[in-house]
């Protein structure tokens, strides 16, 4: 009996670090997700952090008034929008661009890109991603500091 403890608690001890370990892994690779994956290629490419810069943000949209309605939404908080009407998508037939400066950091991007795909997932759209805008930075557009 006294053998079998012996070797059934360094067994449980291990099968408990393993669960951890697995879990741990799990999400340092949920974390690492495509905008973590651009935000430092872009940087690596040379694109100062510090600095303001414009990311230019694209949802699709069923209907001109989902369009109107986002666009006056985003406007109240700082986005320079704009919205047209594509001919190639039957189901999504608007584009909006929504347009901000802010500080090139992941939770920046992924605070906005979360928030659009809300918004869009209730107007019957769909979030379709995110670019850098302009090269340069700004420092008289609006902010998100």
């Amino acid at each position: 009996m006294d053998l079998f403890l012996l070797f059934l608690i360094p067994a449980a001890g291990l099968a408990i670090w393993r669960v951890v370990y697995q879990v741990r892994r799990a999400a340092r690779v949920e974390r690492d997700d495509w905008d973590t994956k651009f935000v430092e290629r872009l940087r690596r490419s040379g694109v100062d952090p510090f600095r303001l810069m414009e990311i230019d943000f694209f949802v699709a949209l069923p209907t001109r008034d989902a369009a109107e309605r986002l666009q006056s939404k985003l406007q109240r908080d700082g986005y320079a929008v704009d919205v047209r009407e594509i001919g190639d998508s039957p189901d999504h037939p608007f584009s909006l661009h929504a347009l901000k400066a802010m500080h090139l950091t992941v939770d920046n991007v992924r605070a906005s890109a979360t928030m659009l795909r809300e918004q869009a997932a209730e107007l019957g759209g769909r979030f379709d991603g995110w670019a850098p805008g302009r090269k340069e930075s700004v420092s008289d557009a609006p902010s998100d500091v």
